[in-house]
């Protein structure tokens, strides 16, 4: 019986050998690139990368909930319009930088709470200032420094080609803000 159960382990063990690359993606193209492979036969990713997916995927998540603040607490259509279409390309931007991680590299789906906090006590025009400073403007101005950063300086060319396809949203975003900053007489960092 033991004989058996060792011969039921080893044909495990085999088949995961085997299946694993197909799982992870293209395997065939890790193992021929020895600069995308740890001893482990991982994919060696660097700190830069690691902290760029942390940043962005908090920042989105962040961005995200602040969004769907903005739709209970503001009374300002434009400030729900502009939450409206954060929460939309926010949403598809996570996904999109979840598909580019690499295998074994944790994307966050936490939100900054402390960020979010200073907003839920603040309704109308005082929820609107705070939202379109710290969230709008000053927070497109962060993930823009981010995500350029990645782009001209990433070593995994996932992410970098990720958030190279991402600058132009980025940009909107910040854009689309300061114009709602300036039509709110909010003072933003700009």
């Amino acid at each position: 019986m033991k004989l058996r159960n060792d011969g039921y382990r080893a044909a495990l063990i085999a088949a995961a050998v085997l299946i694993a690359p197909l799982a992870t993606g293209s395997g065939a193209a890790r193992a021929q690139d020895p600069a995308a492979s740890s001893a482990h036969g991982a994919q060696a990713v660097s700190d830069t990368d690691r902290q760029f997916v942390h940043t962005a995927a908090v920042a989105g998540t962040t961005e995200i909930d602040a969004a769907k603040l903005a739709l209970h607490q503001s009374s300002d259509k434009n400030v729900k319009a502009f939450a409206t279409h954060m929460i939309a390309d926010h949403t598809k931007l996570a996904m999109q930088l979840k598909m580019a991680a690499p295998h074994g590299v944790d994307v966050p789906k936490e939100a900054d709470t402390a960020a979010l906090d200073s907003l839920r006590s603040l309704k109308g025009a005082d929820f609107d200032s705070a939202y379109i400073s710290k969230f709008g403007v000053q927070g497109h101005k962060d993930a823009l420094a981010a995500f350029q950063d990645e782009a001209q300086n990433g070593q995994n060319a996932s992410l970098k080609k990720t958030a190279q396809k991402a600058l132009p949203t980025i940009q909107h975003h910040y854009a689309m803000a300061q114009d709602l900053a300036k039509q709110k007489g909010v003072l933003a960092s700009q």
